[in-house]
């Protein structure tokens, strides 16, 4: 697989069926820096794109049976989550911690030179001892990808995310609270940003890196228009 800088770089994007890998997609679909991109779904997604491959696989606990189809690769664009709503702290820490990680292993060791951008959130607990459940599960995840043998991993912490205009997995809860958008831009725009600016900011640190490994909203912001 040619992965020169010519020729742009070759990503993979997991949670593609959700709003948030939805439209990071739609932005690298659009990308001359990015050459091909491979979506891993338990279900498939409904696009088609000459840069677009896609693998369905039910069991994001057991990636062996495609493992070597996931080498070649020089980033990861990890969009798959849940919502911890309803959940208890076991689960929601499998679903989350124990998912990511094996995720992440498992492309670790097929690409030693990937970058891997994680998908967070805004008030994630690096500390991993506060009061919030799931932002101590979110920084026990984002502190244990940091270990690991990638070229370089970096956490996004989006808050208000606006998403891409006619996208079909726009979240329920945005289509209650979308009127807000405009509200927060004026009174708190450090804490709202859009999905075209995440997915700019994921490709610009895949191919020229960041200072930091965690990028809070003006990060991503700035990123997405340097």
């Amino acid at each position: 697989m040619d992965t020169s800088p010519s020729s742009g770089i070759n990503v993979i994007i997991t949670g593609v069926t959700g709003m948030v890998g939805e439209g990071v997609l739609f932005e690298c679909l659009q990308e001359a820096k990015i050459a091909q991109v491979l979506v891993v779904n338990r279900r498939p997604c409904g696009v088609s794109h000459p840069k677009l491959k896609e693998i369905i696989h039910q069991n994001f606990f057991d990636l062996s049976p495609i493992e070597n189809q996931l080498a070649g690769y020089d980033a990861c664009f990890f969009c798959l989550g849940v919502s911890s709503v309803g959940m208890k702290e076991a689960e929601y820490r499998h679903l989350t911690y124990d998912l990511t990680l094996h995720a992440a292993q498992t492309l670790a060791r097929q690409n030693t030179q990937m970058v891997f951008c994680y998908v967070s959130g805004a008030g994630t607990d690096s500390s991993e001892k506060g009061s919030s459940m799931w932002a101590r599960v979110k920084g026990k995840t984002e502190n244990d990808l940091l270990k690991l043998p990638f070229k370089s991993v970096y956490n996004f912490r989006p808050a208000f995310l606006e998403p891409t205009p006619g996208m079909k997995n726009t979240s329920t809860y945005y289509k209650y609270i979308g009127w807000l958008a405009p509200v927060v831009r004026t009174l708190a725009p450090r804490y709202i940003s859009t999905l075209q600016d995440l997915g700019k900011a994921m490709v610009y640190v895949s191919t020229k890196g960041y200072h930091k490994p965690i990028l809070e909203v003006p990060d991503i912001k700035a990123l997405a228009n340097a």
